[in-house]
């Protein structure tokens, strides 16, 4: 507890240069990057609580003695980090670990290698044991050869085939944790909502923040049928005409950056315009922004009610509108994926939510508020193809460690009276 206390003060002390390279790597705007290094410093004194509350040890007295609750770590954790929060979703993996008494090799996304360097010196200047956390920097091979090193654990954010990859991998090795934070097809479903202009002040914040690239992003925008949805898509156009997007150092301060690459940028509008082809109505365009670099892509919205389009996460800041008649189609909607990470529901109507959060499948659900928030104190972590079952956030604490169970008595004494069918 000691080392990751001292380890968060290296954080708050180094703040402001770990948040511009966040920002130089990945492009997101500062004020995003100042706030992911204000989450992986408070994720320090989440996990310690979450160690004391969901792990440690307790004991409880029985009538022979005590029966003692113990954790122990795996071993060697695999930590792979994604480039959407290159420092704040790895650390959340890391530092749970470290106080479950894992030992940790970390390889950071190969498109944001800096951050890692930069949380490795961090580690060594809280003067934690050498060989204790480790970083490693290269593409899939080294993440393959990392794999193969006989580790205990993995800890994985990222896409949900490369969680299915890994699932097939370690299938004859049920002994290795896996601990998979993977994607989702988002649903977000507005109804009987009176105030176009804050619902769609939801809407953007849930669809567009980070340039689409959250995995809790609304992927999805389920509306009624008529008036209220149109009242809906039309407050929801004017705001994004608002935002501001430009290189992270710019003035005014923007809402968002680019995508993480010119390739990803070009693999997100070949996956709009192939939903296009297959029918989807454009009600707002995507395409460069200005003559900003090729990895600035624009918001996009298209309606594709009645349209059977592929059930997979679009990466960007692409927003897909389905128009319902009741509430009833509109959570048989929300529900239609193999995903079940976020969800939301913006409603007037409390017994709309009601309805809503007993039938809704996923694993993090919020009521009007973004899809994209979500508490740190809180389990993080989706159903299907979202997950395995293993959510982090608070809840990490649970991977990291096993159990160990006791019932300890002080001294040797004959229990013959407790052994049912002895001759005498």
């Amino acid at each position: 507890i000691d080392a990751v206390k001292r380890y968060q003060a290296v954080l708050k002390a180094r703040a402001p240069q770990m948040a511009e390279a966040i920002s130089r790597e990945t492009g997101k705007a500062l004020w995003e990057t100042t706030a992911e290094l204000g989450a992986m410093a408070g994720k320090v004194d989440i996990s310690i609580r979450a160690y004391d509350e969901r792990t440690g040890e307790r004991t409880a007295e029985t009538g022979f003695g005590h029966a003692t609750l113990r954790h122990r770590p795996h071993g060697v954790a695999a930590v792979l980090g994604p480039f959407n929060f290159p420092g704040h979703l790895p650390n959340g993996h890391i530092v749970p670990a470290l106080l479950a008494g894992d030992t940790v090799v970390f390889k950071p996304s190969e498109e944001t290698p800096f951050i890692g360097q930069l949380m490795a010196e961090a580690f060594a200047e809280a003067d934690l044991p050498a060989g204790v956390v480790n970083v490693v920097q290269g593409g899939r091979d080294t993440g393959a050869a990392l794999l193969d090193s006989g580790i205990d654990a993995l800890m994985f954010t990222g896409s949900g085939a490369a969680g299915a990859h890994f699932r097939r991998k370690f299938a004859d090795d049920p002994h290795v944790i896996l601990a998979l934070e993977l994607g989702g097809n988002n649903p977000l479903v507005v109804w009987d909502a009176a105030d176009a202009e804050a619902v769609a002040g939801i809407v953007v914040q849930s669809a567009f923040v980070t340039t689409g690239q959250r995995c809790s992003c609304a992927r999805r925008l389920i509306v009624p049928e008529g008036p209220q949805g149109d009242a809906i898509i039309e407050a929801v156009n004017a705001m994004v005409d608002r935002l501001i997007l430009a290189p992270w150092n710019s003035t005014p301060e923007p809402y968002a950056g680019p995508l993480i690459s010119v390739k990803a940028a070009e693999a997100a509008l070949k996956a709009l315009q192939d939903r296009i082809d297959m029918g989807a109505k454009v009600i707002r365009a995507s395409g460069p922004v200005g003559n900003l670099p090729g990895a600035f892509v624009k918001p996009a919205i298209i309606d594709v009610t009645g349209v059977d389009v592929p059930d997979e996460e679009m990466f960007a800041p692409f927003l897909s509108v389905t128009r319902v008649a009741s509430f009833e189609a509109a959570i048989a909607a929300a529900n239609a994926t193999r995903y079940g990470l976020s969800a939301g529901l913006v409603s007037d109507d409390p017994a709309n939510w009601a309805r809503f959060i007993r039938r809704i499948r996923a694993g993090v659900v919020n009521f009007n508020r973004p899809t994209t928030g979500a508490a740190g104190d809180m389990p993080f972590g989706g159903l299907g193809a979202s997950g395995n079952h293993r959510p982090s956030a608070y809840y990490a604490a649970d991977y990291c460690a096993y159990p160990v169970a006791s019932f300890e008595a002080g001294a040797v004494r004959n229990i013959e009276s407790e052994i049912k069918g002895l001759r005498a």
